[in-house]
C-alpha cells in the first residue's frame, strides 16, 4: 500500500530561522517548499539564496496590490515607524494558504520563534495571526512547536510533537548550534529586510499617502532613492545624490507622468519632478535640482534641460535654490 508522502509550504525570508525551519521538517520525512514574497518594501533575494543552498524549491509572489490595502489601514495598527507587523503576518499567511490548497500541500509553517519579536512574535500575536490569516491549526512553527498549542499536523500525525522544538526568546544560540548539527555554514545575519521599519522610508511613504487614493509600484521604488523635497503640497521632487541614483530615477520615471531636469553643461544629479502642473513649478525644481551641483556657486545662472512628456527644451536664468528633503 502506497502512503501518501505529507508536504508543507513555508514561509521564508531567506534568515537562518526560515533555513532551520524547512531543513528540520525535511528530516523528518515531509516534502518540503518554500513561499517568499515581494513587494517594494521587500524583496525575495535571500530566500532565493536560501533555496539554492539548501536545495529546497521556492515559489514567489509579488503581493504589492493587496499588501498596499492592508498597510493603509492595519488592523493592529503600526509598530515604530510604518510597519504593519501583525497584520503583514497574517496577510502572507492568508496568501500562503490559498496556494497551500491550490497546489495541494498539508500544513504551512515558518522559522518564528515565541519570544524572539516583541511585537509579531509574542504567543498572542502568533494567535491572531492565525486567526486573522483564516488558517488557524495549520501553521506549525517547529523551532518552538513544544511551547506552542498543538496544530492540526500534530493532532494527525502528520508530525510527531515529541520530535519537534522548543526554542524561545531572542537568544541566537539555540539557533546557531542547530546550524552547525546540520552543517549550514552559509547563512545572513540578522538583519532587518523591511524598508518600512526605517524611519526616513516610512516619512517618505507618508508624504505619498497624503491626499490620493491610488499609486503606481513604481512610485514605492522611487522612495529608495535620492532626495525627496516638495515644492508644494501637490508637487514633490526627486534629486540624484550620487550615479547610482540618477540611474534608478531614470529607469523607473513615466515619460507620460513625469518630467526630468539636468543643469546643462556641468556634472550633477538628475532631477524627477513629479504631478509638475506649470511653468513655474519647473522652474522651481530645476533651481533646487541646481543648488546641488558642486561646481555651481549660490547666485550663479544657469540652464537647464527639460525632458517634458513629448518635447526637450532648455530653461535659461535658472539660479540655484535650497529647500529641504523630506
Amino acid at each position: 500500500m502506497k502512503i501518501k508522502k505529507i508536504k508543507a509550504l513555508g514561509l521564508s525570508s531567506g534568515g537562518l530561522d526560515s533555513i532551520l525551519a524547512g531543513v528540520f521538517l525535511r528530516k523528518q520525512g515531509i516534502y518540503v517548499e518554500w513561499l517568499s514574497f515581494e513587494t517594494p518594501f521587500f524583496s525575495a533575494k535571500k530566500a532565493k539564496e536560501a533555496s539554492d543552498m539548501a536545495g529546497i524549491p521556492i515559489i514567489i509572489k509579488n503581493i504589492t496590490k493587496q499588501y498596499i490595502k492592508m498597510l493603509k489601514n492595519p488592523a493592529c495598527g503600526y509598530g515604530k515607524n510604518l510597519n504593519p507587523c501583525m497584520d503583514c503576518h497574517a496577510l502572507m499567511f492568508a496568501e500562503a494558504g490559498e496556494i497551500m490548497r491550490q497546489k495541494g500541500f498539508d500544513f504551512l509553517f515558518s522559522g518564528e520563534v515565541a519570544g524572539q519579536r516583541p511585537m509579531s512574535q509574542t504567543k498572542n500575536a502568533m494567535r491572531y495571526v492565525e486567526k486573522k490569516s483564516g488558517f488557524a491549526g495549520y501553521i506549525l512553527r517547529p523551532l518552538s512547536a513544544k511551547k506552542l498549542p498543538e496544530t492540526i499536523p500534530e493532532k494527525k500525525g502528520w508530525i510527531q510533537k515529541e520530535q519537534m522544538l522548543n526554542f524561545y526568546g531572542r537568544s541566537r544560540k539555540p539557533q546557531i548550534q542547530l546550524a552547525r548539527d546540520f552543517n549550514i555554514t552559509d547563512y545572513p545575519a540578522p538583519a532587518g529586510g523591511c524598508l518600512l521599519t526605517d524611519k526616513g522610508f516610512s516619512d517618505r511613504l507618508k508624504d505619498l499617502f497624503m491626499g490620493r487614493e491610488e499609486y503606481e509600484e513604481r512610485e514605492f521604488h522611487l522612495l529608495k532613492y535620492g532626495r525627496h523635497i516638495r515644492i508644494d503640497e501637490k508637487t514633490k521632487i526627486i534629486i540624484g545624490r550620487n550615479q547610482k541614483d540618477n540611474e534608478n530615477i531614470l529607469s523607473l520615471y513615466s515619460k507620460e507622468k513625469d518630467i526630468i531636469i539636468k543643469i546643462k553643461d556641468i556634472p550633477g544629479p538628475v532631477g524627477l519632478i513629479a504631478n509638475a502642473k506649470s511653468k513655474e513649478d519647473i522652474k522651481t525644481a530645476a533651481a533646487v535640482c541646481a543648488c546641488y551641483c558642486n561646481k555651481i556657486k549660490q547666485g550663479e545662472a544657469v540652464k537647464a534641460v527639460i525632458d517634458s512628456f513629448d518635447k526637450t527644451y532648455t530653461m535659461e536664468g535658472v539660479y540655484p535654490v535650497k529647500k529641504s528633503p523630506i
